[in-house]
């Protein structure tokens, strides 16, 4: 079983629309993880079920016991993220500012604060339309330790993908660098970047490639909207040889993307002519890419 991870550096390159359609064109030999807990989108593409649902905790927070508090403001005094407010008379936590730290409740002298574990999102397992398996998650508004929740549900897409012996788990990560980006990568086989010739496209590009270097995870580079501007095109060619990164395909800037999302389809399934036609064989040359891994 090999794992492929589709990121990007930045939002808006096509990586949920890449990453879809090589679901559909693995189908049942694939279980999808999508792993961008913070905006998740691929749902609107795949259309799951939703047959299992979990909340996950992870973190705690601060809560006041109003019957055992005596108002004495210890707790706000020793707070430095200004998280315990007094609303109507009485010292309460704002969960969003809580750090979690537990400082409050080592130092309340009527024992009147409990470190609470924290629902932050909902993970799910799916069939999808495309005829296989999707492991994703929705992380709770202001919520964190979104690293954590990827983490959980890479883990149960590995164990799905072992338990049936599935070829492949094909990752739709986070855009970025950040925490879900790094838990996405861990233990990938292949790491497929999607980028566009644009400024901010090859910038961050080189800063995800420094990512994925420091895993030692082979990693190949689909060019989105390639002939929108040829020289940041030929410039991103360039950095793919000289950190050699295998070069898998130029993509057209074609609004069938757009179309097709808006039906909510894979590119695949929508267009008939070249751009179906790249993607077929990019998903052919990441399979052997990965094999190799």
């Amino acid at each position: 079983m090999k794992e492929i991870v589709v990121i990007s550096g930045k939002g808006g390159t096509g990586k949920t629309s890449v990453t879809a359609s090589f679901a559909y064109l693995g189908g049942e030999n694939v279980v999808v993880a999508d792993c961008d807990v913070d905006a998740a989108d691929m749902h609107l593409l795949v259309k799951p079920d939703f047959a299992k649902s979990e909340s996950f905790f992870s973190g705690v927070a601060a809560q006041i016991n109003p019957y055992k508090c005596n108002n004495c403001g210890i707790c706000a005094n020793v707070c430095r993220f200004d998280a315990i407010p007094v609303i109507d008379d009485q010292y309460t936590v704002s969960t969003l500012d809580c750090e979690g730290c537990g400082y409050c409740a080592k130092v309340c002298p009527e024992r009147a604060i409990e470190m609470i574990d924290q629902n932050v999102g909902n993970w799910f397992v799916s069939n999808t339309r495309l005829n296989n398996t999707m492991v994703h998650a929705k992380l709770g508004i202001g919520a964190e330790n979104s690293g954590k929740l990827v983490a959980k549900v890479k883990n149960e897409a590995k164990r799905i993908a072992n338990e049936n012996n599935k070829d492949f788990i094909i990752i739709d990560g986070s855009p970025g660098v950040g925490c879900p980006v790094v838990s996405s990568l861990s233990g990938a086989h292949f790491a497929v970047l999607v980028t566009e010739p644009s400024v901010s496209g090859i910038h961050d590009l080189k800063r995800v490639h420094e990512l994925v270097k420091k895993f030692n995870i082979k990693a190949g580079c689909i060019i989105n909207k390639a002939d929108i501007n040829k020289d940041v095109t030929n410039e991103i060619l360039g950095f793919l040889k000289s950190e050699s990164i295998e070069y898998i395909a130029s993509l057209p800037y074609d609004e069938n993307f757009t179309k097709a999302m808006t039906e909510g389809k894979t590119i695949v399934e929508f267009d008939n002519g070249e751009l179906k036609e790249s993607i077929i064989k990019s998903w052919e040359k990441v399979k052997k890419l990965s094999a190799v891994s």
